[in-house]
């Protein structure tokens, strides 16, 4: 891309794709400032749904599907890049507030209890528990999702998808969330959760808003969040092959977690031809479509690098995770024993995670795993 377009495109492609350019510098960023991004994303969208509702015909329903994909990217970014981060301590820089503010997104977009979540997903990062029965990805992929090691790629592709349209899913996982957020044991966590829904409801029906309550937040933060999730979730790691299902080492890491970046490799053709033309045409078409919607909803924040993540979990580079992850590999990844792999597509990295799922040996996953409802 960086060989092929024009400079001034870079900083878009390098947010989009979340690869930098070769020698590009990334710009300081605070931390705190996903937190104003993911709020702006929100409140933006809502007012956007709002007039939305309030006009008529063909604006109304683009300005109520243009809500509800803002509306999901700062949610999704609340869980990625402010909730994650907090679970790291990585927000802001005393525990207090990053458990505080961890504490109280929980209870707001019924995620799981902050400090459980903690605790899990410091456990996540062990690489003894990583794709084992304790891990929350084995949990969600072989648990939540039922997919099942050596069952047929094309069944697993009809599993994933019968789940995301299946309503029986969406209730089992929103289910789920609310007993690990609502029904934790932590009385006033549970409290505020459920209150503030619950008044939230109560004021709109009152003020007459409780469809548009419904459609603009409730949407986004159930159906919609679930159906990013599982998305991302499924493409975090990748299965090893049987030959190295039972390692426990930092090649084993470097195996389990990969880049996966929006988007392709743009034509080689000229633009002075027909041919270059629909070329170039049908890629600008892709990459401002599907991967910009990708971006936005689903591989938001820096989880296109989420291997650098699992690999230097503590540095305080992740607010500018493109160019610091490419820094690593062109040092060589000092402290691993293999560089970096990646790939491009969302859809092609579920196909290929799933095919390796498909090949790997039942006996290489603990069967109370597998059994995880």
């Amino acid at each position: 891309m960086a060989r092929r377009l024009p400079r001034a495109v870079q900083p878009l492609l390098t947010w989009l794709t979340g690869r930098p350019a070769p020698g590009e510098r990334a710009r300081a960023r605070a931390p705190w400032t996903f937190l104003l991004e993911a709020q702006a994303w929100t409140v933006l969208g809502l007012l956007v749904g709002a007039v939305g509702f309030a006009v008529h015909g063909l604006a109304s329903a683009a300005l109520i599907a243009l809500s509800l994909v803002m509306t999901t990217a700062g949610v999704s970014l609340f869980q990625i890049a402010v909730f994650h981060r907090c679970a790291h301590g990585q927000l802001f820089a005393d525990r207090h507030r990053n458990r505080l503010v961890g504490r109280l997104v929980s209870a707001l977009l019924v995620f799981r209890h902050f400090d459980r979540y903690r605790h899990e997903h410091m456990r996540h990062h062990n690489v003894r528990t990583l794709l084992t029965e304790a891990d929350e990805f084995t949990d969600f992929v072989l648990g939540l999702c039922r997919l099942e090691p050596q069952m047929p790629k094309r069944q697993l592709w009809r599993r994933v998808l019968t789940s995301l349209v299946s309503p029986r899913f969406h209730a089992r996982f929103l289910l789920r969330r609310a007993q690990m957020s609502w029904m934790s044991g932590d009385g006033l966590h549970d409290t505020v959760g459920v209150s503030l829904w619950a008044l939230t409801a109560a004021g709109c029906a009152a003020a007459g808003w409780l469809t548009p309550f419904l459609v603009l937040w409730v949407l986004p933060v159930t159906l919609l969040l679930q159906l990013t999730t599982v998305g991302r979730i499924l493409i975090e790691h990748r299965f090893p092959d049987a030959a190295h299902a039972g390692d426990r080492d930092k090649a084993f890491l470097c195996r389990a977690t990969l880049g996966v970046f929006p988007g392709s490799a743009p034509p080689v053709h000229d633009t002075a031809t027909l041919r270059g033309l629909l070329a170039w045409t049908g890629w600008w078409a892709d990459m401002l479509t599907v991967q910009l919607l990708v971006r936005m909803v689903v591989l938001v924040a820096d989880a296109p690098c989420h291997d650098f993540h699992h690999r230097r979990p503590s540095s305080p580079r992740w607010t500018e995770y493109a160019h610091a992850r490419q820094d690593d590999p062109d040092a060589g990844c000092p402290g691993y024993p293999m560089n970096y792999g990646e790939t491009w597509g969302l859809f092609r990295a579920i196909d290929e995670n799933l095919a390796a799922l498909s090949r790997l040996p039942r006996e290489a996953i603990p069967s109370s795993a597998r059994g995880v409802r």
